[in-house]
């Protein structure tokens, strides 16, 4: 019975669960509730932890407090979905309870269990059982009593996995959704396949392949680096370290400091731990000073110029980040799959667009990377997809030198509305309010595909069914594409719409849009209609009715 474990144990469980959450991705995707092919909370999880197992290969962590530091800052960084965020969530608390530990046995497995399922149902809005918050929570709690019958680390990683089974089997109970389509909760059961790869690695049980696919998100276009000269680079040193905090002295203070010795200073106070970013010459000098604060327990110091050299004659690489300084009062992120539908929120006034959404989230670092590149004093972040708002929320926390305000957009017609109402002379609080109701205005409706069999609501559904959503609800099933625009146009007539806009995708050819806009025309010869092309993939349309 293993009593203990040191970090670097504990950081080949992590890569070890990592690989084992890969491996089940595809069969946690297909415990969606709808059969629609963007169903990807395996892929989130397994690309959130995916970003802590690499940090955890790269560093080698010899104490427990570092390995989960390190994987608890990655994972932050690199979550994805909202079921990332929330494993992400959970291993920040973990994180937090670890502090300055050496090596972890049974009675601190269970207090890090239970301040990660704390720190999740904190960030969580609206808690719902029969998620994997339930299942983590019942597994902390299994934790602590096992804790106080042994204090074998083993016996208490066992004893949490045996009742989060116990509890992910009770899901399907739980969750009056979960019950009608006769299936558990995808993220419970990530999690469940975590504390399995943890105890694996223990028993000494061979990890699976890990065939980690890389981000799904296209990749940006390169940045030109001839444009500047090595030697502009006035600042050389990219130093990046966490400290904890273990005197009273007040970050902000070292924030002061930092900032007479170089720029593009990111500083994250987290209570227990402190993160900084910062570009300088004297990179020594702002070690010796976080010492002073705490112990180091992550450093990073790049050359920078040494860098541009490299990267001047290596194609693909990208610049090091930098947040840009304000220039206006206003800026717009938005999340949106296909050209089309991304040269609306460029025509509407948004400075960037990160390509993502239907099967492919982008992580909290993507957003985080195109938020710094947005030179405003507030910037308003348009998820476009309800499992990406999570994502973005956790970029209000790590920018410095601008508002974040993440409007809670979960469809790109809800974003396009939004930018519609934006006043650039407005006062912030009545443009966040009109943004808001605008949303609010909007009916979303959306035609995709079965990926595979299903059963709902008593409905069967057969692969390849074309499925009618209505606001992200499920409004019907059909075989004939012209049957399902048809009862979306009758639909859009009931609702009484007057502005009706038709996006059509990737693979849809121009006639048979045009034979769509027909059928909407027919259906509501009041509306004023537009037929535009979004070129998004998944969804063969799109449909904003107002």
């Amino acid at each position: 019975m293993v009593q203990s474990v040191d970090g670097k144990t504990l950081a080949a469980m992590l890569v070890h669960a990592s690989a084992s959450l890969n491996a089940e991705k595809q069969k946690i995707n297909e415990l969606n509730v709808f059969p629609v092919p963007d169903g990807d909370t395996g892929t989130n999880m397994g690309l959130t932890l995916g970003t802590a197992a690499a940090e955890l290969r790269q560093k080698a962590p010899t104490t427990a407090a570092q390995a989960s530091a390190l994987c608890a800052s990655a994972m932050l960084r690199g979550a994805r979905g909202n079921s990332g965020v929330i494993l992400s969530l959970i291993f920040r608390g973990f994180s937090r309870a670890m502090k300055d530990k050496d090596t972890m046995d049974g009675i601190d497995l269970a207090d890090a269990l239970n301040a990660g399922v704390v720190a999740a149902y904190k960030a969580v809005m609206k808690p719902a059982e029969g998620t994997v918050l339930t299942v983590s929570r019942l597994a902390g709690d299994r934790a602590g009593r096992a804790a106080e019958e042994n204090t074998a680390f083993e016996y208490v990683l066992g004893s949490a996995l045996e009742r989060a089974r116990e509890a992910l089997a009770d899901t399907v109970n739980q969750n009056p959704v979960l019950k009608k389509a006769g299936v558990v909760d995808a993220g419970g059961m990530g999690f469940v396949v975590i504390l399995q790869g943890m105890l694996d690695e223990l028993h000494g049980i061979p990890a699976p392949a890990d065939d980690q696919e890389p981000s799904p998100v296209p990749q940006r276009e390169k940045a030109d680096f001839g444009g500047f000269e090595t030697g502009e680079i006035q600042f050389g040193y990219c130093t990046e370290f966490i400290c904890s905090r273990d005197t009273q002295k007040d970050p902000e203070a070292l924030r002061a400091f930092l900032n007479g010795l170089g720029d593009s200073l990111v500083l994250v106070d987290d209570d227990e731990i402190i993160k900084v970013h910062v570009h300088t010459n004297h990179p020594g000098k702002v070690l010796e000073e976080a010492l002073t604060y705490g112990g180091l327990l992550t450093v990073k110091v790049e050359n920078m110029r040494q860098q541009h050299t490299e990267l001047l004659q290596q194609e693909g690489e990208t610049a090091p980040r930098q947040s840009l300084p304000p220039e206006k009062k206003y800026g717009f992120v938005a999340v949106a799959a296909g050209e089309g539908l991304a040269k609306v929120f460029f025509d509407l006034g948004v400075d960037g667009v990160i390509q993502g959404g239907q099967t492919m989230n982008p992580s909290t670092e993507d957003i985080l990377k195109e938020i710094q590149k947005t030179p405003a004093e507030i910037v308003y972040v348009l998820p476009n997809n309800k499992n990406i708002i999570m994502a973005a929320q956790q970029c209000v926390d790590l920018v410095e030198n601008k508002k974040v305000i993440v409007l809670q957009a979960k469809t790109v017609p809800q974003g396009i509305s939004a930018m519609i109402a934006m006043n650039p002379d407005g006062e912030e609080a009545e443009n966040t309010a009109a943004m808001e109701e605008a949303m609010g205005q909007v009916t979303t409706m959306e035609i995709t595909y079965a990926a595979r069999d299903s059963s709902f609501d008593g409905n069967a559904i057969q692969a390849g069914d074309y499925l009618l959503l209505v606001d992200n609800q499920l409004f019907g099933t059909e075989k004939s594409m012209e049957t399902a625009l048809e009862k979306l146009a009758q639909e859009s007539q009931e609702r009484g719409g007057e502005f009706i806009s038709i996006f059509y995708g990737e693979g849809v050819q121009q006639g048979e849009a045009e034979q769509a806009l027909a059928q909407f025309e027919a259906a509501c010869p009041e509306a004023e209609i537009t037929l535009l092309e979004g070129g998004q993939p998944v969804y063969h349309y799109l449909i904003s009715v107002e």
